[in-house]
C-alpha cells in the first residue's frame, strides 16, 4: 500500500509534520507465516526499504513509532488480531538499576565497550557462530557462513556501528549491532560466548 502525507488520523499526526519533509518509500505487508513466538499464531509484518538520500532521517522517524532494521529494510509488526510484541525504548535518564541489573553490572566490570565500524571481522563470527549454534541450532542462522554475516553487518543504508565487549586479556565476549539515531540507539541485533552463562551477557549488551 502507498503511504502519502496526511494517511492515517489521531496520535499518527503527530509524526506527519516530520515525515513529510522526508523521501518516503512504499509499504508492503508480508504474507502470513507461523509465529516463530506464539504457537498457533501466524505474523506478518509492515515493511518499507531504505534507500536513497534521506534513508537515515527517514528511520529516525520510523523508529519512533516501532519500527526496526534489517538489512536495508525496516519493519514492524503488523499481525492481525494480535498485538502481543511491544517495541520497548529504554529512556537512560530515567533508567534505575534493580537488584538484579546490579548484579549483571558487577559481574562484568571487567569488560571495556567500544564503538567501531560496521564492518565484519573473523573475530566477531567465531563468536556469532558460537553463540548461533549454541543458542539457535535448528534455525536458519545457525548456518551462515561469514559472507551472510558480512551482509547482516555492511548491508545497511542508515549509520550503523558495532559495541563490542572484551575481556582484559582482548577476548571478544560480546557484540551488539546498532542502529545511531538522532534521539538514541537501535539494536539490530545481539550475541555472546555462550560459555559465559553467569555473566548474563545478553542483558549487558542492551
Amino acid at each position: 500500500m502507498d503511504v502519502a502525507p496526511g494517511a492515517g488520523n489521531g496520535p499518527k499526526r503527530k509524526q506527519i509534520p516530520a515525515i513529510r519533509r522526508l523521501p518516503l518509500g512504499q509499504f508492503f505487508a508480508t504474507m502470513p507465516i507461523p509465529c516463530p513466538y506464539l504457537p498457533g499464531r501466524a505474523e506478518r509484518k509492515l515493511i518499507v526499504e531504505l534507500g536513497g538520500g534521506g534513508s537515515a532521517e527517514f528511520y529516525d522517524e520510523l523508529s519512533r513509532i516501532g519500527f526496526r532494521r534489517s538489512h536495508r529494510f525496516a519493519y514492524r509488526p503488523a499481525c492481525r488480531g494480535c498485538a502481543s510484541c511491544v517495541p520497548v525504548r529504554i529512556a537512560v535518564e530515567r533508567f534505575c538499576h534493580t537488584r538484579s541489573t546490579r548484579r549483571v553490572r558487577n559481574a562484568n566490570r571487567d569488560l571495556t565497550a567500544r564503538l567501531v565500524a560496521a564492518r565484519a571481522t573473523p573475530d566477531q563470527f567465531r563468536l556469532f557462530a558460537a553463540y548461533q549454534r549454541s543458542r539457535h541450532g535448528d534455525s536458519d542462522m545457525a548456518t551462515m557462513r561469514y559472507g551472510d554475516y558480512r551482509m547482516m553487518v555492511e548491508d545497511t543504508s542508515v549509520r550503523t556501528a558495532i559495541a563490542e565487549f572484551r575481556e582484559a586479556s582482548g577476548g571478544l565476549v560480546a557484540a551488539a549491532l546498532i542502529d545511531l539515531l538522532d534521539d538514541g540507539i537501535s539494536a539490530v541485533y545481539s550475541f555472546y560466548d555462550p560459555r559465559h552463562k553467569k555473566r548474563s551477557l545478553g542483558i549487558w549488551s542492551v
